[in-house]
């Protein structure tokens, strides 16, 4: 088969279509012929020599995919060849083939176009363990959305709106239509907007009881002095840096939590948790229609290289998937 390849860390260019082995399942896993891979910014970091795969894992880039299954292992009872799956990778979605764990695999969802369904794993899984499990959004809760115009971004505006939040989300200011029409009751431009000030006035000075941070160590001081009183700050991403100094007083003060997650280094078993999670409770909000994937665009995925300076510039909405064939 063919994959994306990093011979060697560095920019977009770094990245090489070659030959590489097939994949091979292993007893608890089925091989995917992939259609569409998302891509994502772990997957930028990984080529630049950052962020490598979990041990085990394929070594191509690519956290998400969809396709059709061609083989399964002999302990898979679920699955069958034939079937239209899309899946949480911990790598290898930039290929031809890939194997997957049997438990990371769930199905297109009724509605949605099979390439499209490769915007869906990686952002339903973070934002609903994130947001759901760890943030315990509740109906009427306010849902801090950083970064809403990226693939977690747009899926958290509508599933935080969809369990019925009030969603601020912040965005440069030419994509807050779009993040209106996906269910953000309120926007911030971040670049010339006190995002603190703002979500203050918004909410009458309540706060936010849950907010989802991509930006980690520049944005802490001002995530924390953003919360609610009980507020749940959940950080996944690290943008904005890796070391910044907490007021634990401040902490205190309002008897709020600060979690940080990622998901690519979890247990299998975890993993799995979290993606019956989502087929039980997001997968039917997208089949009713209130939960779309948002697609930026679609790209060969020979133009991988284009798609990673896309993603960098932060000028897309929504994902940007590679397609094959």
């Amino acid at each position: 088969m063919r994959a994306i390849t990093v011979p060697q860390p560095g920019g977009p260019d770094a990245l090489v279509w070659a030959e590489v082995p097939d994949p091979e399942p292993g007893p608890d896993e089925v091989i995917v012929d992939v259609r569409a891979s998302g891509v994502n910014r772990a997957d930028l970091l990984q080529r630049q020599g950052h962020y490598p795969p979990p041990p085990g894992a394929p070594e191509y880039l690519g956290l998400e995919c969809s396709g059709v299954i061609t083989a399964t292992g002999a302990e898979v009872i679920e699955w069958a060849v034939g079937q239209q799956v899309c899946a949480l990778l911990a790598g290898g979605g930039y290929a031809e083939k890939v194997a997957v764990p049997a438990g990371q695999l769930l199905p297109v969802p009724a509605g949605v176009d099979l390439v499209d369904a490769a915007a869906l794993p990686e952002v339903a899984c973070t934002v609903w363990s994130n947001v759901v499990r760890l943030g315990r959004l509740g109906s009427g809760d306010t849902l801090l959305v950083q970064g809403g115009g990226s693939g977690i971004g747009t899926f958290a505006i509508q599933l935080g709106a969809a369990l019925g939040a009030t969603v601020v989300a912040t965005a440069r200011g030419a994509k807050h239509p779009q993040l209106v029409e996906l269910g953000a009751a309120h926007t911030i431009d971040y670049r010339d907007q006190d995002f603190v000030k703002e979500v203050r006035q918004l909410t009458d000075g309540h706060g936010a009881d849950v907010i989802l941070d991509i930006m980690g160590a520049s944005y802490l001081g001002r995530n924390v002095a953003a919360l609610a009183t009980g507020g749940r700050l959940v950080v996944i991403g690290l943008q904005g840096g890796r070391k910044a100094e907490l007021d634990l007083g401040a902490l205190l003060t309002k008897r709020a939590s600060v979690a940080a997650t990622s998901l690519r280094t979890r247990p299998l078993a975890e993993k799995a948790e979290i993606v019956r999670g989502v087929r039980d409770e997001v997968w039917p909000l997208i089949e009713a229609g209130k939960i779309r994937p948002v697609v930026d665009r679609r790209l060969p995925m020979t133009d991988a290289a284009d798609a990673h300076r896309l993603v960098e510039s932060s000028d897309h909405f929504g994902k940007v998937l590679l397609t094959i064939g």
